[in-house]
């Protein structure tokens, strides 16, 4: 008797619930219906925490630790059916009773038993366990819409969702890698069900849950930040593949909520980083987004998006200003990729659809040297690119005989920029040395030349007018 002793009193240290038993006014022996995703709270006394409940606790327990379930389940339900306040344990370990014994057995009328007390299980803990700021009751629904899917597959899906989308909105960034991915796969599932009627649902649930394993994989002090960013990998393809990614699909959507939330930050910027995400920044919502969220709180993005979206437009001096506004907001933020990617579009749209060559380099060197500010090489090669056409597209010396043959001399300075190109940036090469090829046919012959002796002396030519530069004369 003194062991026994002993021994309830050393297991009673370890059940902190036991402080708070309470002669009880009904004992439950069944978990309440499960159907909700909170269940309703009966107000009554807990149930009293008895030296028999403690030794069970001990015995399912032990039992649990060398995986024989079996034997587990007799005490265990001794405990969930008459203390179910007594320890955690019953509710961590309980579950792996009930999944050994759900594997172990091929009767129907028994896994639809053990099913239903699979999820009961979860209203339970949250009734007597709810409160534990560790693992508060979101965390438990997390738990719960995971039953439901594991013991129930495709036929409670929409439970499962509204308890997994509960958790993970509790949980935020604290949510079970699992349960996030196990939300992006029952909205997905529900999706194919009904493509027009849950798009909007899975569209939300996948941001919020890859957006969450984004922060996870990105915490260089959780452990499991690789396996975040693996599983944040897989939430985005199942996205890519789904089909709600298409463009005008997002537009039946969001178009109504943009107009909606005009003055709504948040959510504006949330709708612009989705459409980037997924390449749709073709679109009108898009633009319309990126442009309101502009107007309340410019930012680097925003403000590359109005430039995107005015182009589309045709509106190529509307969309160079809008790269000045990216190019000074990213240099606040210190993001000079960013700087040296839209000082390049700039000077693709001032070479391109400005006819602006000039300005076209100016953006081009701009680039150039950001990118060499950060020991960059790889970019450098499209911007010479871009100067080269510049020049070959010039005609700096008029349209008489004379000027005629001068202009040609453009070439050489071109041919130059594109050598200059795949020497500093080896991914350029062959667009490189296609230029060249096409280019190099139209230098000045030597027949021209020696009909303007005075111009071509000696080994070199200052090409002038704009471009301003010495070259080799070939």
């Amino acid at each position: 008797m003194k062991f026994r002793t002993l021994v309830i009193l050393a297991l009673v240290a370890a059940v902190p619930a036991m402080a708070c038993a309470k002669k009880p006014k009904k004992v439950e022996t069944e978990a309440p219906a499960a159907e909700a995703a909170t269940p309703a709270v009966e107000e009554e006394a807990e149930p009293t925490i008895t030296e028999e409940c403690v030794i069970n606790v001990s015995l399912f327990h032990e039992s649990v630790k060398n995986k024989q379930y079996a034997d587990a389940y007799e005490p265990w339900w001794a405990v969930y059916s008459t203390c179910p306040n007594a320890n955690k344990s019953i509710y961590t370990d309980g579950a792996k009773i009930v999944e050994a014994l759900f594997n172990a057995t091929s009767d129907e009328t028994e896994k639809a038993r053990l099913a239903k007390l699979a999820v009961e299980m979860q209203d339970k803990r949250i009734r007597y366990f709810g409160n534990d700021p560790k693992y508060p009751t979101a965390y438990i629904l997390g738990e719960k819409g995971m039953a439901y899917v594991d013991f129930y597959g495709d036929d409670k899906l929409e439970e499962a969702h509204q308890c997994l989308q509960q958790s993970v909105q509790g949980m935020g960034a604290k949510s079970k890698i699992q349960v996030l991915v196990k939300l992006v796969d029952v909205s997905y599932a529900l999706y194919k069900k009904d493509q027009n009627g849950k798009a909007e649902q899975f569209i939300a649930d996948y941001e919020m849950a890859s957006n969450h394993l984004a922060t996870l994989a990105a915490d260089t002090s959780n452990k499991n930040a690789e396996i975040a960013g693996k599983q944040k990998d897989y939430v985005d393809n199942i996205f890519a593949i789904s089909g709600a990614a298409d463009c005008s699909k997002l537009d039946e959507i969001y178009a109504a909520v943009v107009q909606e939330n005009l003055s709504n930050l948040d959510m504006l910027q949330k709708i612009a980083k989705l459409y980037k995400r997924v390449r749709c920044t073709e679109s009108d919502v898009y633009f319309a987004a990126c442009e309101s969220a502009h107007k309340l709180q410019p930012t680097q993005e925003s403000a590359a998006g109005c430039a995107s979206m005015s182009a589309k437009k045709g509106d190529y001096e509307g969309a160079i200003a809008y790269y000045e506004q990216a190019i000074a907001l990213a240099m606040k933020e210190d993001a000079l990729e960013d700087v040296a990617d839209y000082q390049y579009n700039a000077a693709v749209y001032c070479f391109a659809n400005l006819k602006r060559y000039q300005d076209a380099r100016k953006y081009a060197l701009a680039s150039i040297a950001t990118l060499n500010g950060l020991g960059i090489s790889k970019g450098q090669g499209r911007c010479y690119i871009i100067i080269g056409m510049c020049y070959a597209a010039s005609r700096p010396y008029g349209n008489d005989a004379k000027g005629a043959i001068l202009n040609k001399t453009v070439y050489w300075a071109a041919v130059d920029k594109f050598v200059k190109a795949k020497q500093v940036d080896p991914s350029v090469e062959a667009t490189a040395n296609e230029y060249i090829s096409s280019y190099s046919r139209y230098y000045p012959t030597k027949e021209e030349r020696f009909d303007l002796p005075n111009e071509f002396k000696g080994s070199t030519f200052f090409v002038g007018g704009w471009i301003d530069e010495s070259t080799a004369i070939r």
